[in-house]
C-alpha cells in the first residue's frame, strides 16, 4: 500500500521506519529539500498546496500528516481524491487555540480560564477576569514555546504586546500544576479505541525534554485521562493517534492542548510498548487491526535539543536506545532522542542514575528533578 505523508520531519521519518516492515511505501511532501524523512521514502519538495504535492499524494491509497499546521484546505482537497486521516476538521481545530479550548469546554473537558484577545482593551479586560500570572499566546502556529509570553506583573504587558500584538491571541490563566502529563490514544475507522499509559512530561523553555511512562504516582489519573482522550477522539471521529496534553493539579486534570498526530511524549513507545504509536497510527490509517498499547515495562525518553551529544559515552549506558533524526544542528531544534527501558521502576531508576553523569548540566538537572519528584 502507498501512504502519503504531509510533512517530512522526524515524525514522518519514524512513521516510515515503522511502516516499511509492514510493507508500506511512502511518498513524503515537505517544502524543505533536506527534510529528514526523505531518507526513508520518495520526497517531493513542494509547498503544501502546490499542484505537484496534490498530484503526488493523490496517487497514494492513504494520506496522513506529521505536522498539524498543514492548511486544512489541502486535506479537504485531497479527501476528494483519496482517503485522508486525520480529517481536515481535526487539523483545523488543532490549529486554533481558541477553537480548541471552546471544543474542550463543549465536551466537559476541564481547562484553565481563557479569553480571546484582539486588542489592548480586550487584553486588559481579560486580565481583570483571569488575573496575574497568565500566558498570552498566538492562536495559531505556536509550538515548542514559540508565540507565547508569560505575564507575571503589569510590567510584562508592553513587551508581550510588542512581540505578539500583530496576531490573533488568546489569554490563558497560568496553571500552578503539580506535574504535566499526556495521554495518547489511537482510534480506528471502525471506532476501536485504545490508550497508551499516561506519560509524565517535563518541559524547559516550552520544549519537551523528558517523558516517563507509565507515569509514576499517576495510577489514579489513568482512567480519567483515558476518558478525556476518548471523548475528544470520538467527537472528532478521529482516525489515527492523537495526544492530549494535560496539567495535573491537586488530583484533577486540566487540558492544555491536543495534537492531531503522533507525538513526542509517546516516542518511548518505540521500545517501551507492545506496538508503538507510529505503527498503530499506520494501522489505523490503513484500516488494519490495532495493536496492543500496553507498556513492556518502564521507560524514560530524553530529547536531544539543538545538537546531538557525543554518542560513544552515552551508548555505553546500559538499556539506552539511540535515535538520530539526521537533522542539521540548530538552537532549540529537536534533533534526536534516547530511550531507557527496564522491567520495573526501581531498575529504571538505576539506569537513570547511571545516565545523569553523561548528560549536559541542564539535562542532568531536569533528570535529577524528575527522579526526586517521582520517588
Amino acid at each position: 500500500m502507498k501512504v502519503g505523508i504531509l510533512g517530512g520531519g522526524q515524525l514522518a521519518r519514524m512513521l516510515a521506519a515503522a511502516g516499511i516492515p509492514l510493507g508500506l511505501d511512502f511518498t513524503i511532501v515537505d517544502p524543505k529539500r533536506d527534510a529528514c524523512a526523505g531518507a526513508l521514502g520518495r520526497l517531493v519538495t513542494a509547498d503544501w498546496n502546490d499542484d505537484a504535492a496534490i498530484e503526488a499524494l493523490s496517487g497514494c491509497e492513504r494520506v496522513t500528516c506529521d505536522f498539524e499546521n498543514v492548511p486544512a484546505t489541502v486535506l479537504d482537497a485531497l479527501s476528494t481524491r483519496t482517503t485522508v486521516h486525520p480529517s481536515a476538521r481535526a487539523l483545523a481545530t488543532g490549529q486554533d487555540r481558541l477553537a480548541e479550548k471552546r471544543m474542550f469546554e463543549s465536551l466537559d473537558i476541564p481547562v484553565p480560564p481563557f479569553a480571546a484577545v484582539s486588542s489592548r482593551p480586550e487584553l486588559l479586560e481579560a486580565l481583570e477576569r483571569i488575573g496575574f500570572p497568565a500566558v498570552l499566546k498566538t492562536r495559531r502556529m505556536g509550538y515548542d514555546g514559540k508565540g507565547q509570553a508569560v505575564l507575571r506583573t503589569p510590567e510584562d504587558l508592553e513587551p508581550a504586546w510588542q512581540a505578539l500584538g500583530d496576531h490573533e491571541l488568546i489569554l490563558e490563566g497560568f496553571v500552578p500544576f503539580d506535574f504535566e502529563c499526556a495521554i495518547t490514544v489511537v482510534r480506528s475507522a471502525s471506532g476501536d479505541l485504545r490508550c497508551y499509559p499516561l506519560s509524565r512530561t517535563v518541559h524547559h523553555d516550552g520544549i519537551l525534554r523528558l517523558a516517563m511512562a507509565p507515569a509514576p504516582r499517576a495510577d489514579q489519573l489513568q482512567a480519567r485521562a483515558e476518558g478525556l482522550g476518548r471523548a475528544l477522539a470520538e467527537h472528532l471521529d478521529y482516525v489515527g493517534c492523537l495526544t492530549l496534553e494535560l496539567f495535573a493539579v491537586d488530583g484533577r486534570l486540566l487540558a492544555n492542548e491536543f495534537a492531531p498526530r503522533v507525538h513526542n511524549s509517546a516516542h518511548w513507545t518505540i521500545e517501551g510498548a507492545q506496538v508503538s504509536q507510529f505503527e498503530n497510527h499506520l494501522r489505523a490509517v490503513c484500516d488494519w487491526p490495532l495493536g496492543e498499547t500496553a507498556a513492556r515495562g518502564r521507560s524514560l525518553m530524553i530529547n536531544w535539543i539543538g545538537e546531538m551529544p557525543a554518542r560513544e559515552k552515552l551508548l555505553a549506558c546500559r538499556g539506552l536506545h539511540w535515535h538520530d533524526y539526521g537533522k542539521q544542528a540548530r538552537s532549540g531544534r529537536k534533533v534526536g532522542h534516547a530511550t531507557l527501558t527496564e522491567a520495573d521502576g526501581q531498575a529504571l531508576e538505576e539506569l537513570m542514575a547511571g545516565l545523569a553523569p553523561c548528560l549536559d548540566a541542564q539535562s542532568a538537572s531536569l533528570l535529577t528533578g524528575l527522579m526526586n519528584d517521582s520517588a
